[in-house]
């Protein structure tokens, strides 16, 4: 669980990178500055939609593990009350 919040939270500083790169400007006022300007914008967004998609992931299986987790610690006592109620002992 503490693996996958790990790593989430790597892709989230990594899209403070991605923001830079969505916010590039052209060196110049030519055209060819404007259109490798834009290009950069575009790869920067599409780097951050991604690296979003990626953190939401993470999180979502830590969440998964975590509650997984619960259950199997729940389904542990019950049978431990169990084996107990009839005389065993673990």
């Amino acid at each position: 669980m503490h693996e996958w919040n790990d790593l989430a939270n790597e892709f989230k500083l990594d899209q403070e990178t991605a923001i830079v790169l969505a916010r590039t400007r052209g060196p110049g006022t030519e055209y060819a500055s404007g259109d490798n300007a834009e290009r950069i914008q575009e790869s920067g967004n599409a780097l951050l939609q991604t690296l979003s998609q990626r953190e939401e992931y993470c999180r979502g299986m830590a969440a998964k593990f975590k509650a997984a987790l619960g259950r199997y610690a729940r389904a542990e006592d019950d049978q431990t009350a169990v084996i107990k109620q009839t005389g065993g002992s673990l």
